[in-house]
C-alpha cells in the first residue's frame, strides 16, 4: 500500500498561531466573531464551517490534554482543578453558541449548494442537535461531567497488599492466572472486598447520574433517557428493537456455547465445582502467558507486529512514540481502563492504558493500536465533523486490528505454541464479550426505562438479566453480594451511557472482516484501510460496505459468525 504518514498539522487560519487558552473570556471575542460571520454564498457558508472547525477542534484538543493528565495522576489536585476548569467554565459558556452555529448553518439559503462528500451527513446531525438542544439542560451537562469524574477519582485508588506488595487491582488480576488455586481464590476476594468497600458510594453516585440523565431527557422530550441517548448519538442506522433482537440471538446462539466451555473448563481442572476464580487460568496447568515484562516492551513488540502486518500502520504507532503519545503501566493514582484519546487539532492521538503483563493487555494495545490508526487516516479530513466517527465504526477498526495482527503474534511471545494459547484464549474471550455486552446493554435499558427504581429492584434486575446471559455452570455459592455488584466495575454505565452495544456491533463487523482477511489478506486489508478512510462523511453501512462487510446483527448473522468462529478454534486446538 502506498500510504505514508503526513506530517502533524498545527496550523491556523481562524485562531492566531499563538493562541493559547487560559480562560473562558479569553477566547470568548472568537467566538463571537465567529457568530457575527455574514453568509452571503455558498463560498462563505464553506468558509463558515471551516472556521467554526478549527476552533472547535482546538477547543476540543485543549480538554483532551486536561482529560488526559489528570487520569494518568488522578490524586494531583492542579491537573484536577484544571480539568475542571474547562467542564464548569469554558465548556458551558461554550455550549450556549453551539444550537445558534446550528441553526445558522441550517438555516443558510446555501445549504443545498454544499454537495461534496461528507456534508449530508453533517447537515443529518446538526438537525438532530437542534431537535433535542435545550438551553436548561446545558447546567445539567456540566453536573453530570462533574459527576462522571468521581468514578475514575473513588476506583483510580483501589489498590490491594499481596504478600507484603501493594498492586493495582489490574496488576493483581494478572495473578488469577495463576496454577495455584488458593492464591487464585485469595486474591479474587482481596479484589472484590475493595470493589465492595465503595458499593455504597458508587450506588449513590449511580443514583445521581440516573437521575440528572432522565432529567436531561424529560426536558428534551423524551419519555427516557434511553430515548434522548439515540438520538444523541446519532444512531440512524438501528433502534431500540434491534438491540432487544440482538439480546435475544445472543442469549439463543451463546448461551449454549457458554455452558460447553464452561464444563469443558470444569473437567480439564478436575474440579467438582467451576469457582469465578477459575475462569482466567489455563485449563491445562500451564503457566500463565507473559507476552511483555513492561510497558515499553509491549511498545516495542505491538510497533513490530504492525509493521510486520504493513509499514504503515508500524510507521502510525513510531510517529506516535516520537510524540509522546503513550502511557501504558498501570500504577497506583491513575484511572482504570484504557483510551484512543483523539487528538484533533494537531491529530496524532493518545493511547491510555494500565498494563499488567497480561495477554489481555497486549490485545488492549492492539485495539487502541487501531484506534489510534483510525485517527491518523482521518486526521487531514476537512472538517472535524468528518473525523468524529460513530462508535460502530471507531470499534470496528479497533476489533478488526486485534484479529488481523493474529499471524503476527509469534512477535510476544517466545514459541509458536504460546503465541496459539494466546490465540484460542483471545477467540474464546469474544465469545465472552458478546453475552457481556448483551448484559450491560440490556441492563442499561432497563435502568433507564425504570429511572425510580429501588436498590433492590437494581440488583434483583441486574442478576435476572446477568443469568440470562451466563453460563450455568460457574458456582457463585456464598458470593450473592459480588454477584449482584459486579456491574459496577463497568466504567461505561458511569462514564459513557448507552456506549456499549457498539462494541457486539462492531465485534462481528471484525470477525467479518478477518474471515474476509484469511482468504484474501492484502484485498481485506486495503479494504479495511479504506473504509476507515472515510471517517463520517457517509452513513454507517456505506463504511461496512467499503470494508467488505455488512451491517448487520440479526440472529443468522450472529449464528453464521459463531460457526467461524468455533471453526477457528478447534483448527488452532488440533494444531496443536
Amino acid at each position: 500500500m502506498n500510504r505514508t504518514i503526513s506530517p502533524q498539522q498545527t496550523s491556523r487560519q481562524f485562531l492566531p498561531s499563538d493562541f493559547s487558552l487560559s480562560t473562558w473570556e479569553s477566547v470568548k471575542p472568537y467566538f463571537d466573531e465567529l457568530s457575527e460571520v455574514a453568509i452571503h454564498s455558498a463560498t462563505d457558508l464553506r468558509a463558515f464551517c471551516g472556521q467554526r472547525s478549527e476552533l472547535e477542534s482546538y477547543l476540543s484538543e485543549n480538554f483532551a490534554w486536561r482529560y488526559i493528565k489528570m487520569s494518568c495522576d488522578n490524586q494531583n489536585e492542579d491537573l484536577q482543578a484544571h480539568y475542571s476548569q474547562f467542564v464548569n467554565d469554558i465548556m458551558p459558556a461554550a455550549s450556549m453558541y453551539e444550537d445558534v452555529w446550528n441553526k445558522k448553518v441550517m438555516d443558510s439559503p446555501y445549504v443545498d449548494e454544499l454537495t461534496e462528500t461528507g456534508f449530508s451527513i453533517m447537515f443529518r446531525g446538526l438537525k438532530k442537535a437542534i431537535e433535542i438542544f435545550r438551553e436548561e439542560n446545558i447546567p445539567l451537562f456540566t453536573e453530570l461531567q462533574n459527576l462522571q469524574t468521581q468514578y475514575g477519582n473513588l476506583t483510580g485508588g483501589l489498590m490491594v497488599n499481596i504478600d507484603g506488595e501493594e498492586k493495582t487491582l489490574q496488576q493483581a488480576s494478572a495473578l488469577l492466572e495463576s496454577t495455584d488455586r488458593s492464591l487464585r481464590e485469595k486474591v479474587y476476594f482481596l479484589m472484590t472486598s475493595q470493589r465492595l468497600s465503595l458499593k455504597k458510594e458508587l450506588n449513590e453516585l449511580f443514583n445521581e447520574l440516573i437521575q440528572r440523565r432522565h432529567q436531561v431527557a424529560q426536558q428534551s422530550g423524551f419519555a427516557n433517557f434511553r430515548d434522548y441517548s439515540f438520538a444523541s448519538l446519532g444512531r440512524f442506522d438501528y433502534s431500540p428493537a434491534d438491540c432487544f433482537e440482538f439480546h435475544d440471538a445472543v442469549a439463543t446462539t451463546l448461551a449454549p456455547i457458554l455452558n460447553d466451555l464452561a464444563s469443558k473448563r470444569k473437567a480439564a481442572l478436575g474440579l467438582d465445582q467451576l469457582r469465578p476464580w477459575d475462569k482466567a487460568v489455563d485449563p491445562h496447568g500451564r503457566k500463565p502467558l507473559k507476552p511483555f515484562e513492561t510497558g515499553q516492551e509491549l511498545l516495542e513488540k505491538t510497533i513490530q507486529v504492525f509493521t510486520n502486518l504493513d509499514p504503515f500502520l508500524g510507521d502510525c504507532l513510531k510517529e506516535m512514540v516520537t510524540l509522546d503519545r503513550f502511557d501504558l503501566d498501570s500504577r497506583k493514582g491513575k484511572n482504570p481502563g484504557g483510551y484512543n484519546y483523539p487528538l484533533e487539532e494537531t491529530g496524532f492521538p493518545f493511547i491510555f492504558m494500565n498494563a499488567a503483563g497480561q495477554v489481555r493487555d497486549m490485545v488492549t494495545l492492539l485495539h487502541e493500536g487501531g484506534h489510534a490508526v483510525h485517527s491518523i487516516l482521518t486526521k487531514d479530513l476537512p472538517l472535524n465533523t468528518f473525523r468524529n466517527f460513530p462508535s460502530e465504526v471507531a470499534e470496528l477498526a479497533s476489533m478488526s486490528m486485534e484479529l488481523i495482527t493474529m499471524d503476527e503474534w509469534d512477535s510476544y511471545f517466545g514459541n509458536p505454541e504460546e503465541a496459539k494459547r494466546a490465540k484460542i484464549k483471545h477467540l474464546e474471550d469474544i465469545l465472552e464479550t458478546l453475552p457481556w455486552v448483551a448484559t450491560i446493554d440490556a441492563f442499561q435499558h432497563w435502568i433507564y426505562e425504570n429511572p425510580a427504581h429501588s436498590l433492590a429492584e437494581r440488583e434483583a434486575q441486574w442478576l435476572e438479566i446477568l443469568n440470562r446471559f451466563s453460563d450455568h455452570i460457574t458456582d457463585w455459592a456464598g458470593l450473592e453480594e459480588i454477584k449482584g455488584h459486579i456491574w459496577q466495575k463497568q466504567l461505561h454505565l458511569f462514564e459513557v451511557p448507552f456506549y456499549y452495544i457498539e462494541y457486539a456491533i462492531a465485534q462481528l463487523g471484525a470477525l467479518a472482516v478477518w474471515r474476509n482477511y484469511c482468504e484474501n489478506p492484502t484485498q481485506a486489508l486495503q479494504q479495511y484501510l479504506d473504509a476507515l478512510s472515510l471517517g463520517y462523511t457517509v452513513p454507517i453501512r456505506e463504511i461496512y460496505a467499503k470494508a467488505g462487510i455488512e451491517f448487520n446483527f440479526s440472529q443468522g448473522y450472529i449464528a453464521e459468525l459463531m460457526d467461524f468462529l468455533m471453526e477457528k478454534i478447534k483448527k488452532l486446538e488440533t494444531n496443536s
